[in-house]
């Protein structure tokens, strides 16, 4: 039996609204940045390097606007001064059994940008929604 990468395409999102597809989830990024220092009685002439603070970046979810479906604008609208409704999303890369492959589980997720679809008089594609959030941590599962 031959072993092939795990595709893409087939993948769930819990957001903690209502069950509906995404069309993509990007950003799913860990980044450790580096602390360079040196001190003045060093023999070397360059800097040491050290791991610094844990990054992670932005994740976006997109989906298709359906009609009477505010649930991107209502969370975005639980943002009042420095509170807001926060929620830990989880998204799964699923097999041909509908199974979890890859998980990743987000901390405290809110969103930061919605972005409405563009507007086009000759196009015929979906209109597109974006939903961009920020979050306070991200842990990656392979495997059951």
């Amino acid at each position: 039996m031959a072993t092939y990468p795990i595709p893409k395409f087939h993948f769930s999102v819990d957001w903690g609204g209502t069950k509906i597809g995404f069309t993509e989830v990007s950003g799913l990024n860990i980044e450790n940045k580096v602390i360079e220092y040196r001190d003045g009685a060093s023999p070397e002439y360059s800097k040491i390097k050290m791991p610094g603070m844990r990054e992670f970046s932005n994740i976006t979810l997109k989906r298709g606007v359906f009609a009477n479906d505010n649930e991107f604008y209502a969370w975005l609208n639980t943002i009042q001064l420095n509170t807001v409704e926060r929620r830990d999303v989880v998204i799964k890369l699923l097999n041909e059994k509908h199974e979890p492959v890859v998980t990743w589980k987000v901390t405290n997720a809110f969103p930061v940008k919605l972005s409405s679809t563009d507007l086009k008089s000759d196009g015929s594609e979906v209109a597109i929604e974006q939903l961009d959030l920020a979050h306070e941590g991200l842990i990656i599962q392979n495997g059951n």
